[in-house]
């Protein structure tokens, strides 16, 4: 099975999606056959360059609401963080382009450390107020995360993987994805949200890999409790006896 999961790493939902997501997927009969791909999307991908202030002063301004309103649409968020270990303080978290950041989660999984750098990203955004749109900062949590500093540096001082991030956006608009987080399953079926990790374990078992069983046909008449319960009365090898009845 094939999961693309469309987040940005500014998202508060997409941080608490993963770890459903990751909770339901490790009560998963079949989760050694699901690959997980992380795919790049922007939410704001016009957002400035420069450090511009905290994030709370951005949903003031878009929402016409005043600190108190807009620090109680961030509690909500928290109190559902805390459900799944997490401990946000939004009230912290620094507005960021995140353009570079996404670039260097491309970078991560060609050395197979996509997740714990996606993983260190999310929390300095939403948990310590890191400002992730600072190369020095991408560089000290990447490393801490397991990339190797010399490589980190290169990525974040060039374009590389920039036409990756850019593809993942084209591709979330062609499947029509307009928020995050969004989990595509096999290229067929969508979630969106950061739904429960119960929704998600249901969704795993009802699209992902099944067991193949088949019902043991019974002739018109006979009922299913007569069927024979030795298979080798009925001419049927169990083991190499071959007993004959």
């Amino acid at each position: 099975m094939h999961v693309e999961i469309f987040s940005d790493i500014a998202c508060p939902w997409c941080y608490i999606g993963k770890r459903r997501f990751q909770e339901a997927l490790a009560n998963y009969e079949h989760a050694d056959e699901v690959e997980i791909v992380w795919r790049s999307f922007e939410l704001d991908p016009n957002a400035p360059k420069e450090e511009t202030g905290l994030t709370i002063d951005k949903l003031k301004s878009k929402y016409g609401v005043g600190h108190d309103e807009a620090a109680r649409m961030m509690a909500g968020a928290a109190r559902e963080a805390a459900t799944v270990g997490l401990e946000f303080r939004l009230e912290n978290a620094r507005q960021a382009n995140t353009f570079d950041a996404h670039r260097l989660t491309h970078y991560a999984a060609t050395v197979g450390l996509q997740e714990p750098v996606l993983e260190a990203l999310m929390n300095g955004y939403q948990v310590d107020g890191e400002y992730l749109g600072s190369a020095e900062t991408l560089e000290r949590l990447a490393v801490g995360a397991g990339l190797d500093r010399e490589a980190v540096r290169t990525v974040l001082s060039g374009d590389a993987y920039a036409d990756a991030v850019r593809e993942d956006e084209t591709r979330a608009r062609r499947l029509g994805v307009s928020g995050v987080p969004f989990f595509v399953f096999d290229s067929t079926s969508g979630i969106s949200g950061a739904q429960s990790s119960d929704y998600f374990l249901q969704a795993l078992k009802q699209l992902g890999p099944q067991v193949e069983k088949v019902t043991r046909f019974v002739p018109a008449g006979q009922a299913s409790e007569t069927a024979p319960a030795r298979s080798a009365e009925a001419g049927v090898c169990v083991d190499d006896t071959c007993e004959v009845p």
